[in-house]
């Protein structure tokens, strides 16, 4: 089992990421559980714009995209500006949508009997608004998303602490992270073994 962690931070390279200090306390629940993770920060990738699975030259989603076709689970990670899921984040769901045409060997759309969910961090509000966003882009484009695969922190109004510095031993965020986790991987797993039938649902 593989999940796959898509960083949709502002912050390149080697730059502090409290997006990613969240996946990264959540990631155990998941090596406890025998499921191989991968965080991949999407600003360390030329990504173009666009609403297909390859933009042409100098175009680095396939890279990434190779890594989403292979994943059983996929969790996309958020910052929030101004209450709202990142640029970045909608790029990727821009991005994951221009691949939903591709069928698997049954004929389905690609993200057929994937499971997906999303975590979010940031100041103030916005958070239930940025994952309800996210959870409905990959419902609609074929993933699975299980009860409780959302997990957030957000601190208080106004400038102030980040997830890193003040949110890490916030028990919401702990025992949602777990809960997210667990069901993630049930499902997963679920569907890797019952896969759902084809009958009704094809792109024929």
């Amino acid at each position: 089992m593989k999940a796959l962690f898509l960083n949709c931070t502002l912050k390149g390279g080697d730059t502090t990421s409290h997006t990613e200090g969240l996946i990264r306390d959540i990631i155990p629940h998941f090596d406890a559980l025998d499921v191989e993770s991968e965080i991949v920060r999407i600003v360390d990738y030329n990504v173009a714009f666009g609403v297909t699975e390859d933009e042409g030259d100098g175009d680095e989603w396939p890279q990434i995209f190779e890594k989403v076709k292979v994943a059983n689970i996929v969790v996309i990670g958020t910052p929030l500006w101004l209450g709202e899921k990142s640029s970045v984040a909608t790029q990727v769901i821009e991005r994951l949508y221009g691949g939903s045409g591709l069928t698997n060997k049954s004929g389905q759309a690609i993200y057929y009997n994937k499971v997906g969910g999303v975590v979010v961090t940031g100041n103030e509000d916005g958070a239930k608004h940025a994952c309800a966003s996210i959870l409905y882009g990959l419902s609609h484009i074929g993933f699975t998303v299980p009860p409780n695969v959302d997990t957030y922190w957000v601190g208080e109004a106004g400038p102030g602490d980040s997830y890193l510095d003040a949110g890490r031993e916030n028990e919401f965020t702990k025992s949602h992270g777990k809960t997210m986790a667990y069901n993630l991987v049930h499902f997963a797993r679920m569907l890797k073994n019952h896969p759902i039938p084809a009958e009704g649902n094809t792109m024929e």
